[in-house]
């Protein structure tokens, strides 16, 4: 919950219902630890948190060109991955393509990225090209 409250912006309204605030919870201790925190924090803060907290129902992915946002914008990393994940449903489901576009984003360094992306099953070539590509690019 502490990465989740620091990673955005809780106390804006939503001008849209697609791009709202939201914690989906899975049980009672996950819906318990939501509201908690969120209690906690607002009190710290002396400010209304507008971010909901519901229970997971039904989830829609968010549209193909919002998924792996920041990886999608670099034309070599996705001429290497293509290779691996030939279509959007393979690439989107992609832990390795997830742990890339969150070191993009800003998230993780270098030698982080290398090991979890060997954890991914990833070939030792294909890991070192894209640690490459990723040398060779600012974030």
């Amino acid at each position: 919950m502490e990465i989740f409250w620091a990673n955005h912006d809780p106390f804006a309204r939503s001008w849209s219902k697609q791009y709202k605030s939201v914690i989906f919870y899975h049980n009672e201790e996950q819906k318990r630890l939501a509201f908690e925190t969120r209690i906690k924090l607002e009190e710290k803060l002396k400010q209304k948190i507008y971010t909901e907290i519901v229970s997971e129902n039904i989830f829609y992915p968010a549209e193909d060109y919002h998924q792996k946002y920041y990886l999608r914008n670099r034309k070599e990393l996705m001429r290497i991955l293509k290779d691996i994940y030939p279509n959007d449903v393979s690439f989107t489901a992609s832990i390795a393509a997830a742990r890339i576009n969150g070191y993009l984003g800003g998230y993780g360094n270098i030698s982080e990225i290398e090991k979890d992306l060997t954890a991914t099953g990833l070939s030792p070539e294909t890991v070192k090209k894209i640690v490459a590509a990723l040398n060779g690019q600012q974030r």
